[in-house]
């Protein structure tokens, strides 16, 4: 299996145990520009979560997002850029990042948002550029897109 940055989960785990609970993935799945029900949140869960605790870690995250439909993939991460990008510039800013996740879903804490964007942020102009938002979302779809070509070896 591929070596895995684990940010996406890390940005979600609220409660920094390592895994995504359902409140969580209901967070995660609504940056990507989904809107699941609980019923919807819950059957995902179930559905792969392997070892049954209510929760998924990293690897059973990857494990759902490889269930998406892969043609999607690109276009789910620039719907979910544009959702980010209110004035529509090309970049999203560090007021435009901290509204939308400090505002919608789970709540962020002003702390937590000023941590992400340093760690998003590589070029350090404070603002989040398509190519630094598709490193910070991606990992999960380069770990399941590798996971797929080797399995079809």
């Amino acid at each position: 299996m591929a070596v895995v940055d684990d940010k996406v989960v890390h940005m979600f785990d609220r409660d920094s145990n390592g895994t995504i609970n359902i409140k969580e993935l209901g967070v995660a799945m609504r940056m990507l520009g989904l809107n699941p029900t609980e019923d919807e949140l819950l059957n995902i869960v179930n559905e792969f979560d392997l070892d049954g605790n209510g929760k998924m870690d990293f690897e059973e995250f990857c494990r759902m997002m490889k269930s998406m439909n892969k043609e999607t993939d690109q276009e789910l991460v620039r719907l979910a850029f544009r959702v980010f990008d209110k004035d529509g510039n090309g970049y999203i800013t560090a007021q435009e990042f901290k509204h939308f996740m400090t505002t919608m879903g789970e709540k962020f804490t002003e702390e937590e948002v000023d941590e992400i964007i340093r760690e998003v942020d590589k070029d350090g102009d404070e603002q989040i550029n398509y190519e630094e938002f598709v490193q910070m979302i991606a990992p999960s779809v380069r770990y399941y897109q590798q996971d797929d070509r080797t399995s079809d070896l």
